[in-house]
Order: C-alpha cells, then sequence, then structure tokens
C-alpha cells in the first residue's frame, strides 16, 4: 500500500512540474545578441504572437511558407503592391480587403478559372488589354437599360448562322467611310454620348 501511495505521489509530482513547466514560455535564442531595438522588436512580435488564435497561428505560418517558396523577383512584386496599398485611402483598402475577402469565399474551382482568366489577359499584347479594359470601362457605364439592350443584340449575333453574320460583316466592309462614320454618331446619340 505504501509503494503504491509513493507512486501516486511520484506521478503527481511530475505531472505537475509539467503542467508548470507547460504554463512557461522558452526564452527567445539569440537575444542577448540583438541590438536593445531588435531585442524589443522581437518581444513584441513573440507578445503578438502569443496574442493569435490556433487559426490565425496557422495562417501566419502559411503565408511565411509561402513567402519563403517565392522567387526573388515575386517578393519584390509583393513588397511593392504593399507599398502601393499603404498609401491608399483607407476607402480604397476597404474596398481592396472587401474583395480579398470575396476572392477567398470563393469556391476553389471559380477561382482557379478567373487565375487562368487573368493568366490568358496578362499574355495579350499591350494595345489588345488596353482595348479590352476600355471596352469594359463603356460597358460600367451603360445604363442597365443599355446593358440590356447590348446582351439582347449580342445573343441576337450569337444565334445566327455563320454565314448570316458573314454577309452583315461583308456588307459593314463594302459601306463607305461616311456612312460608317454616321452610323457610329447616331450610335453615340443613342447612348446619350458626345
Amino acid at each position: 500500500m505504501r509503494r503504491r501511495l509513493l507512486s501516486t505521489l511520484l506521478m503527481l509530482a511530475v505531472i505537475l512540474a509539467t503542467e508548470v513547466a507547460w504554463g512557461q514560455t522558452a526564452p527567445i535564442q539569440g537575444l542577448d545578441r540583438l541590438t536593445p531595438e531588435e531585442r524589443a522588436l522581437a518581444e513584441r512580435n513573440l507578445e503578438r504572437w502569443q496574442k493569435l488564435t490556433p487559426e490565425e497561428r496557422a495562417r501566419a505560418l502559411e503565408n511565411h511558407r509561402r513567402w519563403k517558396s517565392m522567387t526573388p523577383e515575386e517578393r519584390e512584386a509583393a513588397r511593392q503592391n504593399y507599398r502601393r496599398f499603404r498609401q491608399l485611402s483607407p476607402e480604397q483598402k476597404a474596398r481592396i480587403l472587401q474583395d480579398f475577402q470575396r476572392w477567398n469565399e470563393l469556391p476553389e474551382a471559380r477561382r482557379q478559372e478567373l487565375q487562368k482568366a487573368y493568366d490568358r489577359f496578362q499574355q495579350l499584347p499591350p494595345e489588345r488589354r488596353e482595348r479590352i479594359q476600355q471596352r469594359f470601362g463603356q460597358w460600367q457605364s451603360l445604363s442597365p437599360e443599355e446593358r440590356e439592350r447590348v446582351l439582347r443584340n449580342q445573343e441576337r449575333w450569337r444565334q445566327m448562322t455563320p454565314e448570316e453574320r458573314e454577309r452583315i460583316r461583308e456588307r459593314w466592309r463594302q459601306m463607305p467611310p461616311e456612312e460608317r462614320e454616321r452610323l457610329r454618331e447616331q450610335r453615340q446619340q443613342r447612348r446619350g454620348q458626345p
């Protein structure tokens, strides 16, 4: 009985010693070699780390791994983007962060699809990219009614046979430049553009 009590007390002492050790944080190795400013920064970073939730720590570790896997050129691009971000207004920053959050909420398949489209866009010649951006700007400036009209016209175009589309293209090519300009002006007037 005495032996059993002794082993129980010994086990209890080991558990208590372990509990105390777990509650303490190990000192940061190499702090003694840092300048006072570097030491203060390391201690602040440790304090911030200890306040993170397990999910936030996992995310920070994943970001660190991603950073380490980047090429020097990718890291420099990320630094430049961060510098540009810091110069934005609070409203611009908020919008970017909302967009980023929406991006993260997308299903993985949709994100991959959008990433591929972005990569294809980046491969286009600069003039083509500029034209696409201008057209997108025009689309955004349209009223809902005008957008609806454009979508109806686009659907009509899709439903035409290749021969019908070619006839229309040929008729446009055969049209005198003055007539084309007149039609463009009419179209802009219908849209209310100068």
